[in-house]
């Protein structure tokens, strides 16, 4: 039974002779027309929920410095910073949520080159690939980030830590309390003091405006700890991004599988045999992809390592040859 590469070599592209370099290039010149048009509104509209995205970003890193009793706020050490970081998100948005359209107009220029038995496989790998991306991405902000996100908060609070002494006050000794509520009042008189334990801070009314709307500010109640910890929020959501793109890209497992297997360069009796080395392999990749702490790399390299059984069983399920389908005409006359 032929391979994808035998078929791909034995071929001839019966589209050849139809059109000459400069309408190649024409159509080139149309499609990446029609590709980067439309991705200007795409733009405008990301840059508009860029803030809001922000906000979801900074969201894991604020729920875990909170839970280490550490000030939960990203400092920004320029004007433009947030600016520009938020201008960073919306072309990372723009580009994926882009890319399925980006992807058409790529398929729309090389599909008249291909034969139907080559486009099956084209149109199962290339939503697949979307998918995994996706899932991802997703596996990345829900289960890893936290996780490292608390071993490394956790760390530097551990770090240059000074302990502090406890002793009996004199007897004469008046302490100021304030109540320690889980929310702000909602009508506080003026000078009025209490502590929000939902947020660790001590609040104060300072001011009330002629409507009765109150004006609030608050200081941060923080842990004892040897080493401050504000993230910079461009390097913050640049760490992410860079993360999001290795899981994006490690999370290919299956698609990789199946092309090599289709391409007839690996068999599939050849992964079972080099299972332990495969695990060995997912266990190197996730130690790039992640900080490299043993939680986050076990739970990276546990879901690699089933992406690869998952492709290697869609292997068997969805031979080359079952996937081909039927050879064309074309196809049998050049051999």
């Amino acid at each position: 039974m032929d391979t994808i590469k035998d078929r791909i070599q034995h071929s001839s592209d019966p589209f050849a002779g139809t059109m000459s370099f400069g309408d190649h290039l024409e159509e080139l010149r149309k499609r990446l027309l029609w590709a980067i048009v439309p991705l200007v509104p795409l733009l405008v509209t990301a840059f508009f929920l860029g803030r809001p995205l922000l906000e979801a970003l900074m969201a894991p890193a604020r729920a875990e410095l909170l839970e280490a009793g550490q000030v939960p706020r990203l400092l920004t050490t320029a004007p433009f910073e947030t600016f520009g970081t938020v201008l960073h998100i919306a072309l990372v948005v723009t580009v994926l949520v882009g890319a399925p359209w980006l992807l058409y107009q790529l398929w729309l220029f090389i599909a008249p080159g291909l034969y139907s038995h080559e486009r099956r496989f084209v149109r199962i790998l290339v939503p697949m690939s979307a998918v995994l991306a996706v899932i991802g991405v997703l596996f990345l902000y829900f289960v890893i980030l936290p996780v490292v996100l608390n071993f490394f908060i956790a760390f530097s609070n551990q770090v240059g830590g000074v302990k502090i002494a406890r002793a009996e006050p004199p007897p004469d000794t008046v302490f100021a309390t304030a109540p320690v509520l889980q929310a702000d009042p909602i009508s506080p008189n003026l000078g009025d003091v209490w502590i929000n334990a939902k947020i660790h801070q001590l609040r104060m009314c300072i001011a009330v405006a002629e409507d009765g709307t109150p004006k609030v500010l608050g200081t941060e109640l923080v842990e004892q700890a040897g080493i401050e910890q504000q993230y910079r929020i461009s390097e913050y959501i640049k760490t992410f991004l860079n993360m999001a793109l290795g899981f994006g890209i490690g999370f290919q497992m299956p698609v990789v599988v199946l092309l090599l297997g289709w391409l007839g360069i690996v068999q599939p009796a050849d992964f079972r045999r080099f299972r332990k080395h495969i695990c060995a392999a997912c266990v190197v990749v996730s130690a790039v992809l992640t900080p490299a702490d043993p939680l986050s790399m076990l739970l990276l390299a546990v879901p690699l390592y089933g992406l690869f059984e998952f492709g290697v069983l869609l292997l068997r399920v969805l031979p080359a040859e079952r996937v081909a389908g039927p050879r064309e005409p074309a196809d049998a006359g050049d051999e």
